[in-house]
This record gives structure tokens, C-alpha cells and sequence, in this order.
């Protein structure tokens, strides 16, 4: 396909994502002081007996900066409440509000955005039993989208952080899996693509902190997790490569674990979020294999 095509076809795919409404949860919930410190719950939107629906974490994208918050995937919360899901969409610390001298804006906060992950993590069985009384936290599954694809697979991770990680928890999350789409999974791998202006660089510190953090971080350094995991990936997308979620799927697999990696043709980065592209479907097909 020609580039401009491409270039043509991947605007109108992000057109289309970015085109619905944003939709109000069904309750809100603070776990901590910050503004951001909080999780949008969305009930079932058929009537189930309590205790009984899946519960998905839904981990927002946008290159861990603050312009793009939990409100663009809101459409995709919504869509999976309406089959049948209990959602908890977190919101999290990003990048200051204050851009770089050429105004693009700054990926993310050490060591704030992690901080902010494990708390949400740590306080969400508690908030679901208040907010969704529908949900079975026994069948909880993590997804996200992007650089929340990447938030996804750490917090699925924790358990094999450094030893002296603040965010190292004794065990396996209690996870019926993980479902990562299009993530940000291979730092190094990224910052050789310049994935997103070199975010995950910018997530990290810069230059001067990038190698140092990077085994705190960097989910394909976070391996074996024990926990089923499968990534979402479009072969066009021209935002996270392939090629990134490959790197990682490669690593697992040199680590002794299995890592599904379900690619789609002809779709790019955005249409796995949009309740109005058939990927969307496809996202949920895998999130139901996992939960149910």
C-alpha cells in the first residue's frame, strides 16, 4: 500500500476511535489524594446476579502524558459493560501539565505513574465489592491499550520486580490474565523505533536514568510472570510496531513462558479500542477466553 494511503487510512482509524462521546461511569471511587488517584467503575449493563460477571481493568493509553486521560477509552469501557463485564477504568499520574521547550508534552512520572498502578491495583477488590456488587473478583482480568498495554503487563509483573522495588508484592497478582493491546512491552526495542517521541525515555528520567530504571520497568525484563497473557497487535500500526510486541513475546518465550500474540491484518493502532471497528470484537473475544 502506498504511504500516503497508509498514512490516510491510520487518520481515519483514529478519527473513528476518537469520534464517540465519552461515557460517564456508573460510579467513581478515589484511591488516594491526587485528582488522578481514581477508578471509574462501570456496572454490567444486563441484569446479573451478584458476584457473577467478569471484572476487567482497563488501563488508558496516550504515551503517559497528561492530555490524554481515561476519557477517550471511556467508549470502550461502556462497550464492554454492555457485554456483560464489570469495568474498572483507572485513572493515573501522567507527564506535568507543563510541556518541553518545544511544546510537546512529557511522558509520564518517575516514580509517580508506578506508584499510582500498584495503589489502584492494591485498592481495587475493596472499591468492586462497594462500586460493582455484580462482580466476581475471582475472574479479574487486566487490559490496556498502548502505553496502558505497558501498564498492564507491569502490574501483572510486580511479583518479579528487583527485591528492593517499592511496588514488589510476595506473590502472583490473583489474575485470570492479561490482555495487552498494541503495548508499549519492550523499552529498548521502543526507543530504537522511537515509538511516541521517545516516551518510554522520558517515562524513565532520560538518558542519564533510562538503563538504571529500566529492569524496574521495562515489562520484557519482568519475565517469566506466571500469569496467561496474550497481545493484541495490528499489522499496520504505525504508533507501537509489531515489532515491539514480537520483542516481548520472543523474550517470554526465552524465559520458559508462552505468551500468545494474536496480529491483525490491515488494522493499525486505534481500531482496538473503537467500539465501531470489528478489532474491538476481537479484543473482547479475547478478554471473554481469559474471564469466563
Amino acid at each position: 500500500m502506498p504511504d500516503d494511503a497508509a498514512a490516510e487510512r491510520a487518520a481515519a482509524e483514529e478519527e473513528s476511535a476518537f469520534s464517540h462521546p465519552p461515557v460517564d461511569p456508573d460510579v467513581t471511587a478515589a484511591y488516594g489524594g491526587h485528582p488522578d488517584q481514581v477508578i471509574d467503575f462501570y456496572a454490567p449493563r444486563d441484569e446479573c446476579p451478584p458476584g457473577t460477571a467478569p471484572l476487567v481493568v482497563v488501563l488508558h493509553g496516550g504515551a503517559w502524558r497528561a492530555p490524554y486521560d481515561r476519557a477517550h477509552i471511556s467508549p470502550f469501557a461502556d462497550f464492554l459493560a454492555r457485554r456483560g463485564f464489570a469495568v474498572a477504568s483507572v485513572e493515573y499520574r501522567r507527564g506535568p501539565a507543563e510541556p518541553q521547550a518545544d511544546g510537546t508534552p512529557v511522558a509520564g512520572r518517575w516514580p509517580d505513574t508506578f506508584d499510582d498502578i500498584a495503589a489502584a491495583l492494591d485498592a481495587l477488590p475493596a472499591l468492586a465489592h462497594e462500586a460493582l456488587p455484580q462482580a466476581d473478583p475471582r475472574r479479574t482480568v487486566i487490559t490496556g491499550h498502548s502505553a496502558g498495554g505497558h501498564l498492564a503487563l507491569w502490574a501483572a509483573a510486580r511479583h518479579v520486580l528487583p527485591a528492593d522495588a517499592p511496588w514488589r508484592t510476595g506473590g502472583p497478582a490473583a489474575l485470570r490474565g492479561v490482555v495487552a493491546l498494541a503495548p508499549i512491552a519492550d523499552f529498548t526495542v521502543a526507543e530504537k523505533l522511537d515509538v511516541c517521541g521517545n516516551a518510554s525515555l522520558q517515562l524513565l528520567g532520560g538518558e542519564q536514568r533510562f538503563t538504571e530504571r529500566l529492569p524496574y520497568a521495562d515489562p520484557a525484563l519482568l519475565l517469566p510472570t506466571g500469569i496467561a497473557t496474550t497481545l493484541v497487535q495490528g499489522r499496520t500500526d504505525d504508533v507501537v510496531p509489531q515489532a515491539v510486541a514480537e520483542s516481548y513475546a520472543d523474550a517470554a518465550a526465552k524465559a520458559g513462558e508462552v505468551v500468545g500474540l494474536t496480529l491483525l491484518e490491515e488494522v493499525g493502532h486505534f481500531p482496538l479500542i473503537d467500539p465501531a471497528a470489528d478489532a474491538c470484537a476481537v479484543v473482547v473475544e479475547e478478554i471473554a477466553q481469559l474471564a469466563w
